[in-house]
């Protein structure tokens, strides 16, 4: 009987997803690179971990860090040689919120909120709920009223209410460009209460989905945990 595969500890997703040489969109044709093997690439190439020290960081063996290490190196060669587009997505992987340092471990995350449940639509949403974080543990909370600000704008406001992290439903492709020129991380494809929503980020847990996209038309609002489980919030669109 084959033995089950594990799923990797990765600390954190990569600030960009995307690589590409040209402008204009991700070609049909492209390399992927999965996000655990980019995470060797990370702790071996950028930290500096030798392999024991990464698979331990991991929580996997050495061979299968080799494997992946040999896997991206391979991409990435083909990217920098073949002048193709990379992207970095996808694997088999949870989220290890537990390495990241204490001291100045700062963070700001702002949820869409309505009704104390995480809002559906990022580009309609009303009020975002900010939540302030401190070595892991939430010592403040505010509600930040959009003042009916549309989808550039809103990016504006979290950034200017030094906002780093987004936990939303449905949202589109131009407003999850402008968070990663603005330097704000996206979890979309949330769903449920924004409190529980926080809670599950920070204990590493929280179910997201990173090819999260939102269509203006329709009733409801159907969204997908990062697990492919799918479940509806009943939200509906304004």
């Amino acid at each position: 009987m084959p033995r089950p595969c594990k799923k990797k500890c990765v600390s954190s997703l990569p600030a960009y997803s995307a690589f590409i040489p040209t402008e204009g969109k991700i070609p049909a044709s492209h390399i992927n690179m999965s996000i655990e093997e980019y995470e060797t690439l990370r702790l071996i190439d950028y930290v500096g971990l030798n392999q024991a020290e990464c698979a331990q960081r991991m929580m996997t063996s050495r061979g299968s860090v080799q494997l992946l290490y040999d896997e991206a190196r391979c991409k990435l060669a083909r990217f920098l040689v073949e002048g193709s587009a990379i992207t970095i997505t996808g694997g088999n992987y949870q989220l290890d919120l537990t390495n990241k340092p204490t001291g100045d471990d700062k963070m700001k995350i702002a949820v869409t909120y309505e009704n104390g449940q995480v809002f559906q639509h990022f580009g309609h949403t009303q009020m975002f709920k900010l939540y302030e974080i401190k070595d892991h543990e939430i010592t403040a909370t505010e509600l930040l009223d959009t003042k009916g600000s549309g989808h550039s704008a809103l990016v504006t406001l979290l950034k200017a209410n030094q906002v780093d992290t987004l936990i939303c439903g449905g949202i589109g492709g131009g407003a999850k460009n402008a968070l990663a020129e603005a330097g704000i991380q996206l979890y979309g494809g949330a769903c449920g209460a924004a409190d529980a929503q926080v809670a599950s980020f920070l204990n590493g847990s929280l179910q997201y989905n990173p090819d999260v996209h939102c269509s203006h038309h329709g009733e409801g609002h159907t969204c997908k945990t990062h697990e492919g489980h799918g479940h509806s919030c009943g939200s509906t669109h304004l």
